[in-house]
């Protein structure tokens, strides 16, 4: 009889480069998806780069999805999005009526937190040039980006609608 092997431990602790945020961006998406993680929010000034249109990261977010989830995302601009993430783009479509995006104008870029929170873990860039930063369980940092997010999110508006309506 064949089991299931456990989960991977997620990534802690430090990280530096773009390639590394965006390869823990991946793991937690795929951590989301296998262990039914009940909110993912998503918050970035433009998403430019994060993987979120690669086939991988969209499959983790199709698998995820199912179940009774709440996705959120915040920006200060989607401008970027879908140009640089087309299967996202298509994804987010589909999955409209469950997905809730934000936008936030009026944000510095520099302000916005950078970051992937779900109840269980987070990755946050905290120094955008070099794309460095913090991931783990920790539940202090949790519970401080949480409230960071939802301190942009009380400002924030609808955005990045879904489909757009043309003349």
């Amino acid at each position: 009889m064949e089991t299931e092997a456990p989960p991977s431990p997620l990534p802690s602790g430090s990280f530096i480069g773009h390639e590394s945020f965006r390869n823990h961006l991946r793991t937690g998406l795929l951590a989301a998806a296998q262990q039914g993680w009940r909110e993912l929010l998503l918050s970035d000034a433009d998403f430019r780069h994060w993987p979120l249109g690669e086939r991988e990261v969209v499959e983790a977010l199709t698998a995820w999805v199912r179940g009774a989830r709440r996705f959120t995302m915040l920006a200060k601009s989607y401008d970027e999005v879908p140009r640089l993430h087309a299967r996202f783009v298509e994804w987010r479509r589909l999955w409209s009526h469950r997905i809730d995006c934000r936008v936030c104008r009026e944000a510095d870029a520099t302000e916005l937190p950078s970051a992937l929170w779900t109840p269980g873990w987070t990755v946050q860039r905290l120094d955008l040039l070099h794309s460095s930063g913090l991931c783990g369980d920790d539940p202090a940092r949790r519970l401080l980006l949480r409230e960071q997010i939802d301190g942009w999110l009380v400002r924030s508006t609808p955005g990045f609608p879904a489909y757009t309506l043309g003349l």
